[in-house]
């Protein structure tokens, strides 16, 4: 039953690709690594045991990373869902501090 809700998740998200032979998945890619890393760094702080692929080759020549495709988030199937959605959180600002954030 689990291996069906995944195939289903993965039909209606085909942006997510599967990487041949492992149990990994690209849930996201960059161009800029900086990016990538603070990506990575929410979805480690969620517990999902995300990893960063070509971020070092990025960070050599910027002007490579349109054709290389970017800096990849790789993570378990396991986590497909729960990564995703940390992502959107993401992208709609859910993590960033505001302007009255004091450190205590």
């Amino acid at each position: 039953m689990a291996q069906l809700a995944l195939d289903d998740w993965l039909a209606a998200n085909p942006d997510v690709v599967q990487i041949p032979g492992r149990d990994l998945f690209i849930i996201a890619r960059y161009l800029i690594p900086m990016e990538a890393t603070l990506a990575q760094g929410c979805l480690v702080a969620a517990g999902i045991p995300a990893v960063l692929a070509d971020a070092h080759l990025m960070q050599t020549d910027l002007l490579l990373a349109p054709a290389l495709g970017g800096v990849r988030i790789l993570v378990p199937s396991d986590y497909l869902q729960q990564s995703a959605a940390v992502l959107e959180g993401l992208a709609r600002g859910d993590y960033a501090l505001d302007e009255s954030f004091t450190e205590e």
